[in-house]
């Protein structure tokens, strides 16, 4: 991998990462377009993934320092209450990442024929939230909350938008657009965290060919690319979601999906 591609699936990784397109969909593609696979693609996607929970982290950091003050206070406060709904989001994606990793990792090889499907899939899932006008409701409820998770369980697969879908499925239930963004972001850290720490141990311990054929310097502008990129996507879509102007993401995959279906039939 040059630091070229590098620098340009990093900055795919990162914009695509929060943006409702699908990060994973468009980083199949651009994979597939520099012919870059296997483990050399492994340890590149660990790397941008990391870089952009550290982007979350940083641009949500006073929502996540008032997190953790109120919930070392030890007490049934709202910030309790609201790490309580992150962790019952995170069940539906710990029980795939346990029990389905293995088909997960057998569809992300499949080609870019799924990947256009489930880009269709994200464009209509945003169309219609956007259109649905159901009665709003204050708080992010538990069972919404586990709902919402379904939902990033689902966007493991390659092509189907994780941002999208939860921000969809959120405002499909009522929730307000000020908070589903934040609490769609926050969501995502530890399951990309566990994910990266398992696949990074599961690297060092093959010790492949394939993984010494990746570059430092690639690492290193792929991690800056998806970091600055991933800083820009993120404080974007918090009002892009604000404005609830999803649409025309929507229009987008639904464009991008029919290309991608196209490519792989005759390509």
């Amino acid at each position: 991998m040059s630091w070229l591609e590098a620098l340009i699936l990093g900055l795919l990784q990162g914009l695509t990462e929060y943006l409702p397109v699908s990060s994973s969909g468009h980083l199949a593609i651009g994979s597939a377009l520099f012919g870059i696979e296997g483990e050399e693609n492994l340890t590149f996607t660990i790397v941008v993934h990391v870089a952009t929970v550290l982007s979350t982290l940083v641009i949500l950091w006073k929502e996540i320092d008032w997190i953790f003050k109120g919930l070392f206070k030890w007490q049934m406060n709202e910030e309790t209450k609201y790490v309580i709904n992150i962790l019952i989001s995170m069940i539906p994606i710990g029980i795939v990442g346990v029990f389905f990793k293995d088909y997960v990792e057998e569809v992300f090889d499949s080609g870019l024929l799924i990947v256009g499907c489930m880009l269709l899939v994200t464009a209509a899932l945003l169309t219609y939230s956007y259109y649905a006008k159901p009665r709003q409701k204050e708080k992010i409820s538990k069972r919404d909350a586990f709902i919402i998770g379904l939902a990033q369980a689902c966007a493991v697969m390659p092509g189907l938008s994780r941002s999208g879908s939860t921000i969809a499925t959120g405002l499909i239930l009522g929730n307000k657009k000020e908070t589903l963004a934040q609490f769609s972001f926050l969501m995502v850290i530890p399951p990309i965290l566990g994910e990266a720490l398992l696949s990074g141990m599961e690297i060092m311990k093959g010790a492949s060919e394939a993984n010494a054929e990746i570059s430092a310097s690639a690492l290193i502008v792929g991690f800056l690319a998806a970091f600055l990129s991933g800083c820009a996507a993120c404080k974007w879509m918090i009002n892009i979601v604000k404005k609830g102007k999803l649409v025309w993401f929507g229009v987008y995959c639904a464009i991008a999906g029919a290309v991608t279906i196209i490519y792989s039939l005759v390509g």
